[in-house]
């Protein structure tokens, strides 16, 4: 189990929470525990961690749905914590958020280093399929991904457009008196410099086109569309900017026998006549190799059996879902001539013929009982 605070317990703010809320209840934290307003406390910049990578989160409506439905164990590595992005990485992604409570010409970031801001790269996107094996053990799995890195060899210099600041100044007349306003420079993305020099394989923003082999974990118990984000990993940002992340999509295998229903999962077993008549033991598959169960004498067509513990692993609580065996008697489609005489005597036996009482449950009351 993940040893994180709920991210909506550190925000202070309840499920139901629009967007505004979020963030104004993340721009308190923030304030208050800003490096700059408690220096050398390190309880302090955990805490501002911490609100940051809440708010990360809550504050985008994909990963907010993920989080709402897995919790932590759903969001993989990803947010600042997992991915170990420093003060400067939230200083660049959230710093408009706080307009110039600190200084530094109306960028949070740049109070820290005279305005400039550090350019974000893209996200990433790849599909990752699994089998019911690898989702029931967990896996680790290499990929390879084509994005974009820093070239080397590249040089920089001071935009001459916002001479380094990243923002530029816009002074307007109105009829309140000049009005002053700041935005990031359009020339340099409010990175506060521009290519110097660079090699011929380089884009105009000093990146280039590479493949590298990453390692992703999965943890056991994902499904079907559930996204995992590894921080760091997606494309470069430009003028030696912060990586963006790379968003994993599961995609589940469908496997030969079993069938998943959440945790749990279904097999269709088929017995013969004779051995629903008489008894008798049968083996079936499972994730983990195969279990013998037995088939009761005088059992029904359409009856569950239910083996505890042998479904998939909860991905959010301790504990396995079931894995339910659905018993079918198997009918032939067609008999030799001593069999159909063998079946004619049956035919008139009383004992064969269809007599139900109240214990035999039709098909909704079995279904009802296998979910409660």
């Amino acid at each position: 189990m993940s040893g994180k605070r709920d991210y909506y317990e550190v925000l202070g703010v309840s499920k139901s929470a629009n967007e505004s809320e979020i963030k104004k209840a993340y721009r308190k934290l923030a304030l208050k525990y800003h490096p700059d307003k408690n220096p050398d406390d390190p309880t302090a910049e955990d805490k501002f961690k911490e609100a940051a990578e809440a708010y990360e989160v809550l504050s985008d409506a994909q990963k907010k749905a993920q989080y709402d439905r897995f919790g932590h164990a759903g969001m993989g590595n990803q947010g600042f914590g997992g991915g170990g992005m420093n003060m400067d990485d939230i200083f660049s992604q959230f710093g408009d958020i706080f307009g110039s409570a600190f200084g530094g010409g109306g960028s949070f970031g740049g109070s820290r280093g005279g305005g400039s801001r550090t350019v974000r790269g893209t996200n990433l996107r790849v599909k990752m399929k699994l089998t019911l094996e690898e989702i029931n053990e967990g896996v680790k799995k290499k990929i390879k991904v084509n994005k974009m890195v820093n070239a080397e060899g590249v040089t920089y210099k001071t935009c001459s457009t916002c001479n380094g600041s990243g923002r530029i100044t816009r002074v307007q007349q109105t009829f309140l008196g000049a009005m002053q306003t700041q935005s990031a420079c359009n020339a340099c993305h409010g990175a506060g410099k521009m290519i110097d020099q660079k090699p011929s394989d380089a884009d105009a923003q000093g990146l280039k086109r590479k493949e590298e082999v990453i390692e992703i974990e999965i943890p056991a118990g994902v499904e079907e569309g559930m996204q995992l984000s590894v921080t760091g990993k997606g494309n470069a940002g430009a003028f030696n900017g912060v990586p963006g992340d790379l968003i994993v999509v599961i995609e589940e295998l469908e496997h030969e026998f079993l069938k998943r229903d959440g945790d749990n999962l279904h097999f269709d077993a088929y017995v013969n006549f004779v051995d629903a008549v008489l008894g008798e033991s049968i083996e079936i598959p499972t994730l983990n190799g195969k279990a013998k169960i037995k088939i009761d004498a005088g059992t029904q067509s359409g009856k569950v059996l239910r083996l505890k513990g042998k479904g998939l692993p909860r991905l959010q609580a301790y504990g396995q879902g079931d894995l339910f065996v659905h018993i079918n008697i198997w009918t032939p489609k067609k008999v030799t001539k001593e069999e159909r005489e063998l079946l004619e005597k049956l035919r008139t036996s009383e004992n064969f013929i269809p007599s139900p009482d109240k214990s035999e449950k039709g098909f909704f009351n079995r279904m009802k009982d296998m979910f409660q």
